[in-house]
């Protein structure tokens, strides 16, 4: 019997959703939260699928730990705690490509990807979704760089160590960005309680106007 799970790394805890997932399994849920605590700690702070391989007859159980989601390790990697909900707009990170090799190589054995390279497409698809730049680009333009072979050197050589030099442009170009993403919020913001305001005012004189009758 196989129960998949997916946990917070290294801090599994007890609650009505596993409950019922390791209920009609028969097996101790204390022992589950110890073993795959244990198992996922170095995933500390990411999602991570977890695969229970339950005997039935015995009531023993193996732990298969899967590598977290692709989002997750590049929200690690990054340093970020979540994506852009508006990806055209607002931009989260600069990611350069020897960081998005680094997680392409973590998540490979997981994937169905013939080789690294096809495995670094699929990584820049999710900064695509994400919101996040590749190269102080936006991420759908450097996916087809990939395709064109632009980094078929940095993905042969397995590069995933960024250059301090290369790391520091790409932090500099990323702060100029999100200095106007936030000029562009602060408008927006005054834009609506603007029309907020305006809104108010009409229905406030409607209702004097309606009381004067």
């Amino acid at each position: 019997m196989q129960i998949k799970l997916l946990v917070e790394g290294g801090s599994m805890k007890p609650g009505p959703a596993l409950s019922q997932k390791l209920g009609p399994a028969g097996i101790n849920m204390n022992q589950v939260i110890q073993k795959v605590n244990d198992a996922t700690k170095n995933f500390k702070g990411l999602k991570v699928p977890v695969e229970l391989d339950v005997d039935a007859s015995t009531k023993e159980f193996d732990v298969k730990v899967f590598s977290p989601p692709v989002s997750e390790l590049l929200k690690r990697e990054l340093g970020i705690e979540k994506g852009s909900g508006t990806q055209k707009k607002m931009q989260v990170a600069n990611a350069s490509i020897e960081q998005v090799i680094s997680v392409a190589k973590t998540k490979l054995p997981n994937m169905l990807c013939k080789d690294l390279k096809s495995a670094v497409k699929t990584v820049a698809g999710t900064c695509v979704s994400l919101g996040i730049l590749i190269e102080s680009k936006p991420a759908s333009e450097v996916e087809k760089e990939i395709d064109e072979g632009k980094y078929d050197k940095e993905i042969s050589e397995e590069r995933t160590e960024t250059p301090e030099d290369k790391k520091a442009e790409l932090d500099k170009y990323f702060a100029e960005i999100r200095g106007k993403q936030e000029q562009i919020i602060k408008q927006e913001t005054a834009a609506k309680e603007a029309e907020a305001e305006k809104k108010e005012e009409a229905a406030k004189s409607k209702g004097e106007k309606k009381a004067k009758k």
